[in-house]
């Protein structure tokens, strides 16, 4: 097998990481202590990547886009993962389910998100439907050529930045061997559309200023052509597309433990007790060793499950794997740099604590570990029953 990164994926890799270094690293501190970040710095962000040329990699150069394969798109994400999440949603990665759009809804959409003009968010979390999606209580009912939308969303990631949201609706039941079981719809709706509200979400110890939102719509009304993808067909679209987004928390985990592993080891070359290294201790050295060994299994995990994409292959219990493995790595790998660090590592003058906090929702969004373990059991079985 050949593992060799092609040179344009090396140059994707130097690039993203060169970038992130000298431009994200130093606006972190900010961003830590205000909880926010500033507009111009957001514009500052999109206007230096879309110069870079990288704004839109993932989607397809026919839309405008990069064009990145899954692996190379996989590739850059890792690199993002070293950096301030709240920063690096200015980098301009636009939903794939917008590839679902019609021709005009492409213009009106997906165009200016492509082109850094629109960002869009993702609206299927509810209060009372996480992992059960189908249990979401908002509803979407017709009326003439319209839809009228009610319900609540919460835990919308960084929808107060968003020009327009991508939000899932129930708009039906059909019968099933198993019972009644709904039907869900998508919808593109628009910030200011009337019935539409947007607030401010729930304070997070992870990831801060990259902010979680609590989107409420009250006969909020959208046009029929506003329904993305086929009315009743909301699962459909959501699978066919959305399942990527566990490979990019994946490789976020990935990006981020490599930079945690680089500081740990140099606190460890560095720091001196009873006259010696402390990475010389066995107590130390010992868990470097675990971290880069994890650290790589992950990496490949990740990796594997990309190239499988690539090749028109089903990889969901791949990714699966890929998204469990890593998310809990990262954990594991904050904790023990933690350790590392002494008491300074949860000082707020080292970005270790930060790391720390920030590893814990990785575990839960875009499918919790235990959703992931039921996927990976599931599809072991499925394949046993043939």
């Amino acid at each position: 097998m050949n593992f060799a990164l092609t040179p344009e994926q090396e140059m994707i890799v130097a690039t993203v990481r060169g970038f992130v270094e000298r431009e994200l690293y130093p606006l972190e501190a900010e961003v830590e202590r205000s909880g926010e970040v500033a507009p111009e710095v957001a514009r500052m962000i999109r206007d230096r990547v879309k110069a870079l040329g990288f704004y839109a990699p993932n989607v397809p150069v026919e839309f405008g886009g990069g064009g990145l394969d899954t692996l190379s798109f996989t590739l850059l994400e890792r690199e993002l993962g070293r950096a301030s999440m709240a920063l690096t949603v200015f980098w301009g990665r636009p939903s794939n389910i917008l590839i679902a759009c019609t021709e005009e809804q492409r213009a009106r959409y997906l165009a200016p998100c492509v082109a850094g003009e629109k960002i869009d968010c993702l609206a299927i979390t509810e209060p009372d439907a996480g992992s059960d999606v189908r249990a979401m209580k908002t509803t979407a009912r017709r009326d003439g050529g319209d839809w009228v939308l009610n319900g609540t969303k919460h835990f919308i990631s960084h929808a107060d930045v968003a020009d327009f949201a991508i939000v899932f609706a129930v708009t039906g039941e059909t019968d099933t061997p198993r019972g009644p079981r709904r039907e869900l719809t998508c919808f593109l709706v628009d910030r200011g559309t009337p019935g539409f509200e947007i607030r401010k979400g729930y304070r997070s110890v992870s990831h801060r200023g990259y902010h979680n939102c609590i989107l409420t719509f009250d006969d909020c009304r959208v046009s029929g052509a506003q329904v993305l993808g086929e009315v009743g067909g909301g699962m459909a679209v959501m699978n066919t597309w959305l399942f990527s987004t566990r490979l990019t928390v994946a490789a976020f985990a990935v990006g981020r433990a490599r930079r945690v592993l680089d500081m740990a080891v140099g606190w460890a070359a560095s720091r001196r007790q009873f006259g010696r290294r402390i990475g010389e201790f066995q107590g130390t050295g010992f868990k470097l060793a675990d971290m880069v060994t994890e650290i790589d299994a992950a990496d490949w995990l990740t990796l594997a499950a990309a190239w499988k994409v690539d090749q028109g292959q089903d990889a969901n219990r791949e990714i699966a794997s890929a998204k469990l493995f890593a998310t809990e790595m990262l954990g594991r790998v904050t904790d023990n740099a933690v350790q590392i660090f002494g008491g300074m590592g949860l000082m707020d003058e080292l970005p270790i604590e930060r790391f720390w906090r920030d590893a814990r929702v990785e575990r839960i969004w875009d499918g919790t570990s235990e959703i992931q373990r039921h996927i990976i059991a599931r599809m072991l079985l499925e394949g046993a029953g043939r």
